[in-house]
């Protein structure tokens, strides 16, 4: 090779080496632009949802969530009046819940979570509330319509907190519900002389004394329910009637309460209202008699013969009795003296029966979060929400004596 061949050669090495480099500097630079573009879409995108997000950080909230936050101010004031307004129970029938095992099972029991062994120790020395700040907890929550960030101020808990501490604390409140005599819901007992049916139908007839017999009334319940994208379940819940998705329940409610021994005064200091059989749960398209199936059966079966419910139409007679239907312009055969009697008789079985419609309305007002679109994904949880609430009601009636 001559020494010219030789200098274009080493020349054109050159040059390769010399676009190599420079193309490797563009890739890197390209890589780096197309870096840290990621990384300003990337703040960009937080920043927007920053705006926008419901929630609360730990930056936003109270350092502490055992030390002088909003609920541990209500919690050591110890009033009765700031306990029933904001959970719905005084001090004394809130502590008789921590009592009777929700505090040793808080204590005892690991909470569940994805991040860690279902088997390991409990640590409630480490837990961000103790067991009276959970207790508060889900009686905030069951007691009022509020988001979830108003329960992140008051007790000063981040949202996965809430969600964990929330599930956790219904299950032990619904385990300790479930073993307490005063939450029970039961059918009431005969026995000589009618027993506890006799003993309910005394209570009404003190206003009612034409209602010989009654001993409770019924009624059917419709909580909103979120809309379902399965087809089936969202059919099953969609009521026709009021063009809205629903569960159904039907409660009865006995007249008994907290004053049952007291000398009868008056109608209203009695008639308290106790659940004493509930049927919850149901889709909503079902009607209310089909619902009512279970308690059909115990009138039927355990009912003393004499006894029975009142109830709008919409229930079928037997052991159940409603006013009378008629329509426009239709008249009430008989006597003068018939016609008197049985509309006087008719009026207090209307009388009697709205008990039930301020029952289901009580239950309502006294646990606000009935009245939010309940979860459709979940009927377990939605099924054991229902039944806290109403044990919970008669744990208020019986202790509280306020319904």
């Amino acid at each position: 090779m001559n020494e010219d061949a030789l200098i274009f050669q080493q020349f054109t090495e050159q040059l390769e080496e010399e676009a190599d480099e420079e193309y490797w500097e563009m890739g890197a630079a390209s890589l780096g632009v197309i870096v840290g573009g990621a990384e300003i879409s990337r703040q960009l995108r937080n920043e927007r949802r920053r705006e926008t997000r419901q929630y609360l950080t730990r930056p936003e909230l109270l350092e502490n969530p055992r030390i002088a936050t909003p609920w541990t101010s209500l919690y050591d004031s110890r009033s009765d009046r700031a306990y029933i307004t904001t959970m719905g129970f005084d001090v004394a029938t809130f502590n008789f819940i921590l009592e009777s095992g929700f505090v040793q099972t808080w204590l005892s029991t690991p909470i569940p979570r994805t991040d860690t062994s279902r088997s390991g120790d409990p640590r409630p020395g480490s837990r961000s509330l103790d067991p009276p700040g959970a207790l508060g907890l889900v009686l905030h929550y069951l007691s009022s319509t509020m988001l979830d960030v108003s329960l992140q101020q008051i007790f000063a808990l981040i949202p996965a907190t809430v969600v964990r501490y929330l599930d956790f604390s219904l299950d032990i409140l619904l385990e300790v519900l479930q073993r307490m005599p005063d939450a029970r819901i039961k059918w009431p007992k005969g026995g000589p002389g009618g027993g506890q049916f006799q003993e309910y139908n005394d209570l009404i007839i003190v206003r009612h004394p034409r209602l010989i017999g009654a001993f409770a009334a019924i009624d059917g319940l419709n909580l909103p329910v979120q809309t379902s994208e399965d087809e089936d379940i969202e059919n099953a819940t969609y009521n026709g009637w009021l063009s809205e998705h629903f569960v159904s329940s039907v409660l009865v409610f006995s007249p008994k309460g907290k004053n049952i021994n007291a000398i009868v005064t008056s109608f209203t200091d009695n008639i308290l209202g106790e659940i004493i059989d509930a049927v919850v749960n149901a889709p909503g398209s079902w009607h209310d008699a089909n619902v009512a199936r279970p308690i059909f059966e115990r009138l039927c079966t355990r009912t003393p013969p004499g006894y029975y419910l009142i109830a709008d139409t919409a229930f079928p007679r037997g052991h159940i009795c409603h006013p009378i239907a008629l329509k426009a312009g239709q008249a009430v055969r008989g006597t003068p003296d018939e016609i008197a009697e049985r509309m006087a008789y008719d009026h207090e079985l209307l009388s009697y029966r709205q008990t039930a419609e301020w029952g289901n309305r009580g239950l309502q007002g006294a646990f606000g979060r009935l009245r939010v679109p309940l979860p459709i994904d979940n009927a377990e949880h939605r099924g054991n929400l229902l039944e806290i609430c109403n044990r919970l009601n008669n744990l208020r009636t019986r202790r509280v004596g306020i319904n």
